[in-house]
């Protein structure tokens, strides 16, 4: 199961959650997560104004916070390595995505 994402992707095995990142003039970084390890998820559904954004919390982690201003439009940071910012066309995607990593969970 895969979602694209704003600069990176997010892919679901059923087991482990690969987010890869793409940083303009940089190489592309992956960080994998266990499903069985993440204890919550945050979904913010894209608009036509603004990305959202999908984000994984993990124990002993503090979610990062969302960024406030006009470019940032609410999502955390582009080098927090768990979560990602959706456009508005994977809303779907990344909601099935994160049905299926809670499915996993429990």
């Amino acid at each position: 199961m895969d979602v694209k994402g704003v600069q990176g992707s997010i892919r679901f095995d059923g087991e482990w959650i690969t987010i890869t990142k793409r940083a303009v003039g940089q190489p592309s970084q992956d960080f994998r997560l266990r499903a069985a390890d993440v204890t919550g998820t945050r979904v913010k559904p894209a608009t036509w104004l603004f990305h959202g954004y999908v984000q994984f919390l993990l124990p002993g982690s503090v979610p990062a916070e969302e960024q406030r201003g006009l470019m940032a439009g609410g999502r955390p940071p582009h080098s927090d390595p768990h979560s990602l910012s959706i456009p508005r066309r994977s809303n779907s995607q990344a909601e099935k995505l994160v049905a299926a990593v809670e499915q996993a969970r429990s």
